[in-house]
């Protein structure tokens, strides 16, 4: 299992680098050199971003994408959310029949403790908190 997955880790790296240039439009392939995330996968990435509503794009020549919102504002939690779907550590799912113990199982009781701290942290760390080391 996969907390932060590759298109994740795109994201992050694409966020970073747009949040140390927020008075102007960086373009994809500035990220690509810069930041080193492939040309084929960020594109989709930013798309998605952009759906979003984190980042803002700019079409044409001299076009980018910039911050939408202040790395403040940008949680990891939602970035992961955006490019993973929610955080679930266990479905409890058995040939499409849910487990008849779902209710009482210690097991998925602990992990879904384990699952809402997990969350509590990521919500903690921001874009610009990653940048200032915190």
């Amino acid at each position: 299992m996969k907390l932060i997955n590759r298109d994740t880790d795109y994201a992050i790296r694409a966020l970073l680098y747009m949040a140390q240039k927020p008075e102007r439009l960086v373009s994809v392939q500035e990220l690509v050199d810069e930041a080193g995330v492939p040309k084929a996968f960020l594109r989709r990435i930013l798309q998605q971003l952009g759906k979003a509503g984190i980042l803002k794009s700019i079409k044409g020549k001299g076009g980018g994408f910039t911050l939408a919102v202040s790395a403040r504002r940008i949680r990891l939690s939602k970035v992961i959310e955006i490019l993973q779907g929610k955080v679930s550590f266990n479905k409890c799912v058995l040939k499409k029949k849910i487990c008849p113990n779902k209710k009482t199982c210690p097991l998925r009781k602990k992990i879904l403790k384990i699952e809402k701290n997990v969350v509590e942290e990521l919500q903690a760390v921001t874009i610009a908190s990653l940048i200032e080391g915190d």
